[in-house]
């Protein structure tokens, strides 16, 4: 659903981009007002409405600031944005993920934060989540949104098949899920359906878990692709589910995540691993009377730990008002408003002191749950990596997609992760 409505969203987007424009300051006026244009990616109608409220109260407590919305697209936002920086006319706030801003950051668009934050903005959020953001030497965005994958169960089933039911305190371990899945299935159902027709981000973010990097960078800064036994744990059981045990629909794996849930509301899939965030759609498309739950993703070696990439606000290097561009960010993301922003997006908030607001661990819609899982998100294990887009594209997708189906064996996914996924990234290091 989530991507649907993206895509049927991102035509019009683009036509209003082009209508209004994304300038960097050029209507500022004459008697001195300044006027900034943040361009948000907000889509869902709650987290939208949020973002506006957000503007009219700072236009209305600084008159000499004026800030005008522009509704950008998920779909979208990168060809868009590096349209707007090469012509000059790239918005000064710009609402972006953590790994898209690697070639922005090292394009020069994006201005460095560093000297720009205030102390109260670099203290409220955590050092390993402020890593997301950083590219070389500098800060390119303020990372304020971020969500766990996680497990959401039917709770019928899980009472019916007497598995024990996990706990951020003692979740499964990957054999223990493997394990779970194959007693969840039964006839017409499957354990658990993992959509992935975008394979590589799961894969990477779930495997630090398992202690799996697979992306190494040396003493002399270069990057190299080596598979150790922890790399191995999660596609391991993704494969042995689906092919193996069966306990994994095969249907599923062509899927995004909003594509499985008529068939988890159906009985034919008893969990479904995804981000935090879907928890809305469940809530909202539901039968009466379906009960669901939130479980903490699988542990392994390195215990709850998952790769994530924050949304992010980051400054655009053009722009004549960096100063005014991050008092605005620091008024948005005051512990109050970025306990807003999260409720709006079904999403949790970095800032230490948001992310402890009671609203956020209620029992209710899961929300105890992620928030208890905040602490294990690290960054994604290869955002900062040149060459990774072209690794994911040509080399990983496909590898990963082949070795779930078992087109491919483990060595031959190795040989293509590794060995042809290294030639790829020699040629952005040279």
């Amino acid at each position: 659903m989530r991507a649907l409505l993206r895509t049927a969203a991102a035509a019009a987007t683009a036509l209003a981009l082009l209508l209004t424009g994304c300038g960097r300051g050029g209507d500022d006026a004459p008697d001195g007002t300044i006027t900034l244009r943040f361009q948000s990616l907000a889509w869902q109608k709650e987290s939208v409405e949020i973002n506006k409220r957000l503007v009219k109260e700072w236009n209305a407590a600084h008159p000499n600031i004026r800030v005008e919305y522009v509704q950008g697209s998920w779909d979208s936002v990168h060809d868009q944005l590096l349209t707007s920086f090469e012509g000059g006319e790239a918005p000064d706030v710009i609402h972006d993920a953590s790994d898209d801003l690697a070639d922005f950051a090292y394009g020069g668009y994006l201005a460095d934060l560093r000297p720009l934050l205030p102390d109260r903005l670099t203290a409220a959020i955590p050092a390993h989540s402020w890593e997301t953001a950083t590219f070389g030497d500098g800060v390119y965005g303020v990372p304020f949104l971020q969500e766990p994958r996680v497990l959401i169960a039917n709770t019928r089933l899980l009472k019916e098949s007497g598995v024990r039911v996990p706990t951020p305190d003692a979740p499964w371990s990957w054999t223990e899920f493997r394990e779970a899945a194959a007693r969840l299935t039964g006839e017409g159902r499957h354990g658990v359906a993992w959509p992935l027709r975008e394979p590589v981000s799961v894969t990477l973010n779930l495997g630090l878990s398992a202690g799996g990097r697979l992306f190494h960078r040396g003493p002399d800064g270069k990057v190299t692709l080596a598979m150790g036994k922890g790399d191995r744990v999660v596609p391991d059981t993704i494969h042995d589910q689906v092919v193996t045990d069966r306990s994994a629909a095969r249907t599923a794996l062509g899927m995004g995540g909003g594509d499985t849930l008529p068939g988890f509301f159906g009985g034919k899939y008893a969990m479904v691993p995804l981000g935090f965030s879907y928890r809305q759609q469940v809530a909202e498309q539901a039968p009466e009377g379906f009960e669901w739950t939130v479980l903490p993703a699988p542990a392994g070696a390195d215990g709850l730990a998952q790769g994530v990439s924050p949304q992010t606000l980051s400054v655009a290097e053009d722009s004549p008002h960096k100063k005014e561009a991050v008092r605005f960010i620091d008024f948005l993301l005051r512990p109050a408003n970025m306990v807003r922003l999260a409720k709006g997006d079904w999403m949790l908030p970095t800032g230490t002191e948001a992310l402890a607001d009671p609203a956020l661990h209620t029992p209710d819609l899961g929300w105890a749950t992620g928030a208890a899982l905040a602490g294990s998100l690290r960054s994604a294990p290869a955002q900062s990596v040149r060459g990774y887009p072209e690794w994911k594209d040509k080399v990983a997708t496909p590898a990963l997609q082949e070795y779930y189906s078992g087109a491919i064996d483990a060595e031959e996914l190795e040989r293509r992760l590794v060995t042809d996924g290294n030639r790829v990234l020699a040629r952005y290091q040279r």
